[in-house]
């Protein structure tokens, strides 16, 4: 037909994206819609264990019609429930009145048991670092939510090896790394590699299991019999597209963090869930601004775990989960199974405030939450297009906030589907309040630790914190 506009397929790069685990049986399959074009869409959707999608476990939805502006999603039926620990690959292509267009194709593994317990892990201090040449090498170890995003790159090809070696100051036992390279394409991607080791710094012998051939994806764990060394390198021998690149770089030992010192009196337990363990916004000044002598205590997200919380000598009043800034394809996400052992097992009460609002529905399904396709920054918006969210169930977490409410928004993430026993209490064009049916468990989108004029959600800490502490009596 002339002057047909190409018809362009979906991108299957939100969740679950390349090489991500999903943590059950019926994932929730979200793409971004495909762009260009006024026709009406719809996709269809293939799953199978078999690239060639010609195996007797092939999966087939025909009709999957776009649901919103931005994204669409398909969760795997109960029916074609997938095989655990299993290597699924999926695909999806557009189709409308005019024709079909070309699949775009991922994959993703299955492991209902990989975020079910701490990772009995502890990140280990990198005191120095250099490379074999290149800039920015520091951007390897910057353990920021913004460092994700930077990195280190090879200098062009040549006849030498490109390296990076990790002084760790002393001997220490290592038995985990976790390497990213490019989320946004494989230019860069390491495509031959091996983990080496060395006393002194000079002579290196590699690590047995850690040699890599042919790899094919950005984010690589690394799991080898626990060696001892006070020098650890990465010898990169080959690479995809012109120059290597590293994002970066963790190191675990074995083993668990110390038991934090809490106060003998009321406190919360905040969970800092940015990338370097701290909070994305000020929650402690917030807390201790409400007057509820309240002490508080922050742990890394990496560093708690269910039986840290058992061990406190004195249980917190409140667990208050906070929000981070990176994309979660980006992030160790095993890192996170000690907060989830909380979420799922805890009777403490529990607020989730933006990323940990989210942490409420992953808990019990890693692709429940998912990328919008855009970004919901209040502060950045007009007036005329703040998200105004609207409370749907009467609860007293919302004692003097004010039906269709604006609160900060800073995200791009939302929750796609609650997790089995939690409620929507509040939503805009999203979820944005969720609460437990059968536990102490709430969680906000919204921001309302934010001092902000324009912050009518600003009560629902205090309202949140105020009940714990009855319920503490």
């Amino acid at each position: 037909m002339k002057n047909q506009q190409k018809i362009l397929p979906p991108k299957l790069t939100n969740n679950p994206s390349w090489d991500v685990i999903a943590t059950r049986t019926t994932p929730l399959l979200s793409f971004f819609n495909s762009q260009g074009g006024p026709l009406k869409k719809h996709y269809e959707i293939q799953l199978d264990t078999s690239k060639n999608f010609d195996s007797s476990n092939l999966i087939v939805y025909p009709q999957v019609p776009q649901k919103e502006e931005f994204v669409t999603d398909k969760k795997v039926e109960e029916k074609d429930a997938l095989k655990d620990n299993s290597l699924y690959y999926w695909r999806a292509r557009t189709i409308t009145s005019h024709g079909k267009s070309h699949w775009k194709v991922s994959r993703f593994y299955v492991d209902t048991k990989s975020d079910k317990e701490f990772m009995n892990l502890v990140r280990v201090p990198i005191r120095n670092i250099e490379v074999s040449a290149g800039y920015n090498a520091k951007n390897i170890i910057d353990l920021d939510d913004p460092g994700l995003t930077t990195f280190w790159q090879s200098p062009p090809p040549g006849d030498k090896y490109s390296w990076i070696k990790f002084d760790l100051g002393k001997e220490t036992e290592v038995s985990r790394a976790w390497i990213l390279s490019n989320p946004g394409n494989s230019d860069g991607w390491l495509k031959d590699f091996v983990i080496q080791t060395s006393k002194e710094g000079k002579k290196w012998s590699d690590v047995s299991d850690t040699k890599v051939n042919n790899n094919d994806t950005f984010r690589n764990i690394i799991n080898f019999e626990p060696i001892k060394s006070r020098f650890f390198r990465l010898l990169i021998k080959d690479f995809i597209g012109y120059t290597a690149q590293v994002n970066e770089v963790i190191l675990y030992s074995p083993g668990k963090p110390p038991i934090p010192k809490v106060p003998q009196s009321n406190y919360v337990l905040i969970i800092g869930n940015e990338h370097n363990g701290y909070t994305f916004t000020d929650l402690a000044g917030h807390i201790k601004s409400l007057d509820l002598s309240l002490q508080i205590v922050t742990v890394p997200y990496y560093e708690a775990s269910l039986q840290m919380l058992e061990n406190l000598s004195l249980k917190p009043v409140a667990i208050i989960l906070s929000g981070n800034n990176a994309d979660y394809p980006n992030l160790p996400m095993f890192e996170y199974n000690g907060e989830f052992e909380i979420i799922r097992n805890s009777h403490i009460p529990i607020l989730g405030i933006c990323a940990g609002h989210q942490f409420l529905a992953m808990a019990y399904g890693y692709t429940r939450a998912r990328s919008m396709g855009w970004s919901d920054i209040t502060a950045m918006e007009p007036k005329r297009k703040w998200t105004h969210a609207k409370i749907l169930t009467k609860d007293p977490v919302f004692k003097n906030i004010r039906n269709n409410f604006v609160a900060p928004e800073i995200h791009g993430w939302a929750v796609a589907e609650p997790a089995l026993g939690f409620e929507v209490i509040a939503a805009s064009s999203y979820i944005q309040a969720q609460k437990n049916t059968k536990r102490f468990i709430y969680g906000g989108q919204f921001h309302a630790e934010i001092n902000a004029s324009y912050n009518h959600g600003r009560p629902f800490i205090k309202n949140f914190l105020r009940l714990a502490m009855e319920k503490g009596k």
